[in-house]
């Protein structure tokens, strides 16, 4: 339950520290995710600022996005793995259903990396456009 309000000096900086945290990562795709922590430290510094107010639910959203893709992205790549190594014993084996069972796999883990990318950025924006209308996000 969100009851508590925030001084307008408060709301203003951490407005502002959202836009900042929402820009990085943006800007993380631009550095092969090299960004990609630092936003999420950012928001587990200074959520506990927001507590009770509207502007919790950014922190949150934005915590909660960070882990939910870190977890399908290395779902992915687990996937592939697994499809790589079953394309090296489709090699030893000299069989070609096992090799096109394993590329499949691998197209089933790159879907999985390519959905959580897409639903990554669409989290992303769907947030930052919400900040910057100054409302919470679901």
């Amino acid at each position: 339950m969100i009851s508590e309000e925030l001084s307008n000096d408060k709301r203003r900086s951490l407005t502002t520290y959202n836009h900042i945290t929402y820009l990085l990562y943006v800007v993380s795709y631009f550095t092969a995710g090299l960004l990609w922590v630092v936003p999420i430290v950012m928001n587990y510094a200074k959520r506990h600022d927001a507590r009770g107010s509207w502007m919790a639910t950014h922190f949150d959203w934005q915590i909660k996005t960070f882990w939910y893709s870190i977890v399908w992205f290395i779902i992915g790549i687990v996937v592939i793995s697994f499809a790589a190594g079953g394309f090296g014993v489709s090699m030893i084996a000299d069989s070609n259903n096992i090799a096109i069972g394993s590329i499949l796999v691998a197209g089933f883990g790159f879907m999985i990396m390519m959905f959580t990318f897409i639903w990554h950025l669409y989290r992303i924006i769907r947030g930052w456009i919400a900040l910057t209308d100054g409302r919470p996000v679901p």
